[in-house]
């Protein structure tokens, strides 16, 4: 495995296992120049969404990055006042322009919105049809917002984007969409740097001599999981690249599965009725 290696998923598309995440990143300069540098070490998955406000900086640097476009794997996601079948398809058409794509590789409904999470996905169903998103998905459903959305629609999603690091190990989750052929997306997966000093963490990142977010980021990986590690500091975005020199032991793997404490850095899902 290596920065270029990617998954296959259920509809054949391959996406990247390491992506470069822009939540939080600030629209303009910073966005851009985080882009530019990701891609010129190597990353070709790039995520973002109408609510971080950078879909035409993400798109301005893809576009002058002199890489094929079809070379590089580019999500964004539907938020939640756009939601609902029309305003679906309008709100894509925005992101579309902003990021000055004549497709997205894969687009996601951000939240399952109550009332309106089914139409909306529905309206993905066309724009995957009419050949628009090479992939389709969802991001934050659980298993319940999953069984109630693959029983009223014809594609199964190719992916659900979730928080998902040792800290909020959604086991059971992951088990599910393993079994659906749904791709799991990690987001947040350092924490918000919010465990950067867990002695467990500190130790094993002292055994291999790496950080504590290049572990978290290779846990992720052996989970099988696309990994979208954000930073908008170069050094930081080349370290969170520089994982596929080593492996976590089984032992070290089981030690971090089992610190599940159940922590969320941001929405809670399981709330959504």
């Amino acid at each position: 495995m290596n920065i270029g290696s990617k998954m296959k998923l259920n509809n054949g598309v391959e996406i990247p296992y390491l992506g470069l995440g822009t939540w939080q990143t600030k629209a303009g300069k910073e966005t851009y120049e985080s882009v530019q540098y990701a891609l010129e070490i190597g990353y070709r998955h790039i995520d973002t969404a109408a609510i971080y406000m950078n879909e035409q900086d993400v798109g301005r640097a893809v576009n002058e990055s002199g890489i094929p476009r079809e070379e590089v794997f580019v999500t964004t996601k539907l938020w939640n006042d756009d939601q609902g079948y029309d305003k679906t398809l309008k709100a894509f058409d925005k992101s579309m322009k902003k990021l000055n794509f004549d497709y997205i590789d894969l687009y996601l409904v951000h939240w399952p919105v109550e009332g309106k999470r089914i139409e909306s996905y529905k309206a993905l169903e066309k724009l995957y049809s009419d050949g628009l998103c090479k992939s389709i998905g969802v991001s934050n459903f659980t298993i319940k917002h999953l069984e109630e959305l693959i029983s009223a629609v014809d594609i199964i999603p190719q992916v659900n984007q979730v928080e998902f690091h040792p800290f909020l190990y959604q086991k059971e989750l992951l088990g599910y969409c393993n079994s659906k052929n749904i791709a799991i997306e990690a987001y947040s997966p350092l924490v918000r740097g919010k465990r950067s000093d867990h002695p467990l963490l500190k130790s094993i990142a002292e055994k291999y001599g790496k950080t504590w977010a290049q572990i978290l980021i290779r846990w992720s990986l052996q989970h099988n999981l696309i990994v979208l590690p954000k930073s908008a500091r170069y050094e930081r975005i080349k370290q969170n690249a520089d994982v596929f020199d080593f492996e976590l032991s089984a032992e070290d793997m089981d030690a971090l599965n089992n610190i599940n404490d159940t922590l969320r850095t941001c929405w809670d899902p399981s709330r959504v009725e």
